[in-house]
């Protein structure tokens, strides 16, 4: 058996023409979704992520603002800057890029944004909210992959989902949209016993661990369906996720490439989230 690849580019394409067209008829109505994204620091990949993020705002019709800060600068003007956006109108969603510096709580940093305004789906009171099965901000990773099931027909319901990764960006929240759906969910971490005991029972596999090709074929259900959400680098320098996708092809029905599956999903979710919350915005006024 050779797995599918579930092209994560292909389809983001397609659902951001979708947004694309619900922002233009948002704006004609006199509101135009609208991102605010704050960099901390001279990280490359952050540079990037956040350069990113703009262009699929501008692309996507959005107005987008940047805010960029020195590593050294103190928290209290951060601080200041997130109150300042919670209080502008005209602003839909605020995104703080992560990681911060050493001075920075980052904790405390996603819980000064507002919740109205939380389009990463990080503030506890949207986590709270999606632990309860009640509408909120759903982070966009594991909101992205939810897409990618649904695209491809994926019988999530019934379906034995093990998690490897517990971090409340992807781990946690990608097991409770898993178990909304009906899936019987195992999660899996750095204190799992034995690891390959439950990959092999998985109908569906989501790797979010952060270490390189740690998922190897021999670990994976015949015909599961592996989502890789991982974002690592091999010992020549590669790009790579944390499954083996040589060897998991062979195993899997279907499988998302690293780069090029879960990745181009994560910014248009949050791009369908900064919409909502434009749509919010609209129906208050």
């Amino acid at each position: 058996m050779t797995a599918r690849n579930i092209d994560g580019k292909a389809l983001s394409e397609k659902v951001r023409e979708e947004i694309a067209q619900q922002a233009a008829e948002l704006t004609a109505k006199g509101v135009q979704p609208c991102l605010a994204v704050i960099l901390v620091g001279e990280d490359p990949a952050s540079a990037v992520y956040v350069r990113n993020k703009v262009a699929g705002c501008e692309k996507a019709g959005f107005r987008s603002l940047k805010f960029s800060y020195p590593a050294d600068v103190a928290p209290e003007q951060v601080f200041a800057k997130i109150a300042e956006l919670n209080a502008d109108t005209s602003v839909h969603g605020i995104l703080v890029q992560l990681p911060l510096p050493k001075q920075f709580d980052s904790e405390k940093v996603l819980e000064a944004i507002s919740p109205e305004k939380d389009v990463d789906g990080f503030h506890a009171v949207n986590f709270g909210l999606l632990l309860q099965g009640r509408k909120s901000f759903y982070p966009c990773t594991p909101w992205g992959v939810m897409k990618m099931l649904e695209s491809e027909n994926v019988q999530v319901k019934g379906a034995e989902a093990v998690v490897i990764g517990r971090s409340n960006i992807v781990g946690k929240p990608m097991s409770v949209m898993l178990l909304s759906k009906g899936a019987t969910v195992t999660i899996c971490h750095s204190q799992t016993r034995d690891l390959a005991f439950h990959t092999r029972r998985a109908d569906i596999l989501v790797a979010a661990v952060g270490k390189a090709k740690m998922i190897t074929g021999d670990m994976i259900k015949p015909g599961a369906v592996v989502i890789d959400v991982g974002m690592n680098r091999d010992e020549n320098g590669k790009l790579c996720g944390d499954v083996d996708y040589a060897s998991a092809s062979q195993v899997a029905s279907l499988i998302t490439p690293v780069p090029g599956g879960v990745g181009p999903m994560t910014i248009t979710m949050l791009l369908a989230n900064t919409l909502e919350s434009a749509r919010r915005a609209l129906n208050q006024a």
